[in-house]
Parts: C-alpha cells; structure tokens; sequence
C-alpha cells in the first residue's frame, strides 16, 4: 500500500500549495489555468481512447456502465460526502466549492490507466513505481485544482486511497484473467470517461462521469469473454 499512500499524499501537499499560491491569483489567471487543464486532460483522454481494438466493447462497457451507475447512484454519492464533509469545514470558517473539487479531484485521480495498472503492480509484485510516477503527476494537477476549485481537491485523496487500495488488494486474484488486449478496452473507455472530465471542466457539458465509473469493470468482463470467444 505504499504507492498508494504516497500518492494521497502528493494530492493533499499538492492541494495545499496551490490554496497557498492561489492567493495570489487572479480569476482571469485562475480560468485559463483551469481551462488549459481542461484542454490537456481531454487530449490524455482522447489518446487512451483510441486505444481500443474492438470499439463495440467500448460502446457496450459505457452503456452497461452508465446503467449501473445510475442505479447505484455513484455520482450522487460522491456529491453527498463532499457536500457532508463542507458543511463540517464550513463550521470552521472553511467553505468554497468544496463538493465540485472533492468530485472532480476523486474522478480525475482515480479514471486512467496508471491508477489501474499502478495499483495492480503494486499488489502483485510490490513495484510502486508507476504509483511514483502518478504521485508527481497528480502532485503537479493539484497544486492546479487546488488553487481553482479550493481545499475539497485534497479531500479526494480518500477516495484514491479506498479505490487504488481495492485494486491492489484484489490484485493477484484479477490477474488471472489479464493480459494487454483486455488492458487495451480498459483505457479506452477510461479514456473516454477521461474525455468526459475535461468536457466538464471546460464547462461545455455537464456530464456524470461518476456514473459511468463501472464501465471499466464491463470493459474487463466483456473483454475476458471476447477473448475466450477468440473475437479480440
């Protein structure tokens, strides 16, 4: 769980630097930032989409995922424990859009390739360096996030520690069943919830990309079944 706990760590340091440099911002500097962000995280998204070998496991994984997610509420529920957690800081002087940047913080950090296969390599072999290398990437984004979208970027680190901390305890039993063409759907449709998160960011469409978060579970079952079907 090494990796795991150095890259929450990196997110709170990183959130905790940029409230302090934010200070010193202007909201024209704090929008472009953002928007900048926003542009470059839509290209991380774009590229991993691509990825894809069979675009119908991706269709399918998105729309399977969004039916699941809507069900269960993924969204909602991030939204409520952020919402819970500002009230408690609120109290305290603390407030600001603190539900937008615990969600867009936990989605952000926790969508993509590196959180999956980070966490999957740590659990089976105890190599935290993929873990590393995302550590210093999402200490860089949240200096950015936490300087626009305030103190509940940090808080996101929670949910990086609950969700990577699964996939590295689950590890050995799920590698089973790995292998690249399977990991290829898996960032694609990462990618495109990744696509989703920047569309949000630059305000063009609200889009609850939460909800959509089991559409890489699909991708790994209908994946694994295309595989044994010879079809990927």
């Amino acid at each position: 769980m090494l990796g795991n706990i150095v890259n929450a760590l990196s997110i709170i340091v990183g959130t905790l630097i940029g409230r302090l440099l934010g200070k010193g911002f202007s909201e024209n500097i704090k929008t472009t930032v953002l928007q900048g962000l926003g542009v470059g995280v839509l290209l991380v998204g774009l590229t991993m989409a691509l990825e894809t070998n069979k675009i119908i496991i991706v269709l399918l994984s998105i729309l399977l995922g969004a039916l699941v997610g809507e069900i269960i509420g993924i969204e909602e529920f991030l939204d409520r424990l952020g919402r819970s957690l500002e009230e408690k800081l609120s109290a305290g002087g603390r407030g600001g859009d603190f539900a937008k940047g615990f969600v867009t913080g936990s989605l952000i950090y926790c969508v993509g390739a590196m959180a999956v296969m980070g966490a999957l390599e740590s659990g089976l072999s105890g190599n935290h360096s993929i873990l590393f290398a995302k550590s210093l990437l999402d200490g860089v984004m949240s200096i950015v996030l936490g300087s626009t979208l305030g103190i509940g970027v940090a808080f996101s680190a929670l949910t990086v520690i609950a969700y990577q901390g699964s996939i590295t305890l689950l590890a050995q039993w799920i590698s089973r069943f790995m292998s690249q063409e399977v990991v290829a759907e898996m960032n694609a449709v990462g990618g495109l919830l990744i696509v989703g998160i920047a569309l949000k960011i630059l305000e063009i469409k609200e889009i609850k990309v939460g909800n959509l978060l089991p559409g890489i579970l699909a991708a790994f079952i209908l994946g694994v079944i295309f595989q044994s079907l010879g079809m990927l």
